[in-house]
């Protein structure tokens, strides 16, 4: 009989199941859209519906097996992941009392309480658990205490999205370090929560869950949950983790002092460590990885792929409509036409976002610079050359930045999402950062990562490096080009002078932030 692994993801704008085959064949996938309301009372706020998106996951469950064409029975697992920093809180009888997703943003006064009360702490948190105010769960835990005293009294504990598909899978509910390390509220050392911090917060102590490692054989699918989703009772139900940590996993990086990039609307870099110490300037997040002994620092690029939604759908009609004649897509067209612009786009440059300084975070103005009036030199494709040039620009800056902090910089970057269907951008990076590039054939590695802990707790694989070996393919590679190297090396350098002048008329009011961290 044959077996299978199970991964459902909760995303940001989705949730999948996803189902492989144990050599890491993706042979299912069901996917259903969800969205996060604003209440209208609260600017910036946005709710999770727990029934409802509950009812859109199960329904996932259900779908995968149908269009695999596989019996319950021949799952051997289910794991989970989903986006981090979304939290739900649960009463005294298990039952959710409130919810937001990882996009919600109504805290701000809290972090501004949280500034006044005590400047230093901020970085005590940071310190300890590799966090700051500006993504943690502490501020919007502390929102619910200002704003709803009563589902404040009633709250017994708190957790994240995938130890809430788990829970409603099992009936059993505890947290795992790699999302539960991004609430702010975990020590990194111990992997375990920070009461003392929680306390000096004002925050209340007795509301932590269990932790329990990512991978671990942890429960089996109850009555209910198989009632829910059509898995068969007694399923086991390993635990998961959070989204980049699983990314990272599910493209092959797993060990220390190995690096992967996933570039979607935004970029992350993320870099692997057998060192729980968090960054004396207090400017990279620092997670822990889904594996235990491992942490991973984490340096993200803000809105890479939606200014390329943005340029794409404001600038290149023509291309739209010829992707729609023929078939293809629009970018692709444009990564053509783009490939002929040389490397530097002859001066010009786009700054969009900084490198990440997680304890005084901002982004100034979107802009262009350095360019003439030629249309022959510094047409679209300049332009559209330009921002894959700036996104590569940041990788190497968080390259740079990771290591000044850790001591330690990968031999090769591993570049994953949608971003790495580009051949043009993936030898742009390359070039850049002078890092050789492997693009996996793997389209859902985040699901390919849970699948993978999966099949490891229940013994299906030896450990993780023969799981990886058998489920991680390849399919490009990109070397640094060196004739190159003198042109980005310019341009590198003149980037590091030219945002800070961009983040000073920020500062004057000239200009406006294209985004700020909340309580900045």
């Amino acid at each position: 009989m044959a077996k299978y692994l199970m991964a459902v993801d909760a995303g940001t704008g989705s949730v999948r199941a996803v189902v492989f085959s144990l050599d890491g064949e993706q042979v299912g996938c069901v996917q259903r859209e969800w969205s996060h309301r604003e209440d209208p009372r609260w600017p910036g706020s946005m709710d999770f519906d727990w029934a409802h998106n509950w009812d859109l996951a199960r329904g996932c469950v259900r779908g995968v097996l149908e269009e695999a064409g596989i019996a319950p029975g021949d799952i051997a697992a289910v794991s989970t992941t989903c986006m981090r920093e979304g939290i739900l809180l649960y009463d005294k009888d298990g039952s959710e009392i409130w919810a937001c997703a990882n996009v919600d943003a109504r805290s701000t006064d809290q972090v501004g309480q949280l500034k006044e009360l005590d400047p230093a702490l901020e970085k005590e948190v940071y310190l300890k658990s590799g966090q700051t105010y500006a993504l943690g769960a502490l501020p919007r835990i502390l929102w619910v205490r200002d704003n709803l005293p009563e589902v404040y009294e009633k709250t017994a504990a708190v957790g994240m999205f995938n130890d809430w598909l788990i829970y409603k899978l099992t009936g059993r509910l505890a947290v795992e370090p790699s999302n539960g390390s991004t609430t702010g509220i975990m020590d990194l050392q111990s992997r375990d929560w920070l009461p003392e911090i929680a306390a000096k917060c004002g925050l209340r102590t007795d509301i932590f869950p269990p932790v329990v490692e990512c991978g671990t054989n942890f429960a089996q699918v109850s009555a209910k949950g198989a009632a829910d989703t059509g898995l068969l009772e007694g399923t086991p139900v390993v635990v998961g983790g959070g989204d980049c940590q699983l990314g990272a996993l599910g493209v092959g990086a797993y060990k220390a002092n190995q690096a992967a990039v996933f570039g979607g609307s935004f970029w992350q870099y993320e870099f692997n460590t057998d060192s729980a110490c968090a960054d004396p300037g207090c400017r990279v997040r620092v997670n822990c990885a889904a594996l235990p002994g491992l942490w991973q620092y984490e340096a993200l690029a803000f809105k890479p792929g939606l200014v390329m939604r943005w340029f794409r759908d404001g600038f290149c009609q023509a291309e739209a409509e010829d992707a729609r004649r023929t078939g293809r897509d629009a970018y692709d067209l444009m990564n053509e036409k783009a490939a002929d612009i040389p490397a530097g786009c002859y001066g010009m440059q786009c700054c969009f976002s900084d490198t990440m300084n997680f304890i005084d975070w901002r982004h100034a103005s979107p802009t262009f610079t350095n360019f003439l009036l030629e249309p022959e030199r510094f047409n679209k494709y300049t332009f559209y050359r330009a921002i894959l040039e700036n996104t590569a620009l940041l990788v190497r800056s968080h390259i740079e930045l990771v290591k000044d902090a850790t001591g330690h910089e990968p031999d090769e970057l591993i570049f994953a999402g949608g971003a790495a269907k580009s051949p043009l951008w993936s030898q742009i990076v390359a070039d850049v950062t002078g890092k050789p590039v492997k693009v996996p054939v793997v389209k859902e590695a985040t699901a390919l990562g849970a699948a993978i802990l999966a099949g490891v707790g229940v013994g299906l694989y030896a450990n993780v490096e023969d799981a990886v070996s058998r489920t991680v393919k390849w399919d490009r590679q990109f070397q640094p080009n060196p004739s190159v190297k003198a042109v980005y090396d310019e341009l590198y350098g003149n980037w590091k002078k030219l945002y800070p002048a961009q983040l000073a008329l920020c500062a004057q009011g000239v200009t406006r932030n294209m985004w700020i961290a909340p309580g900045l």
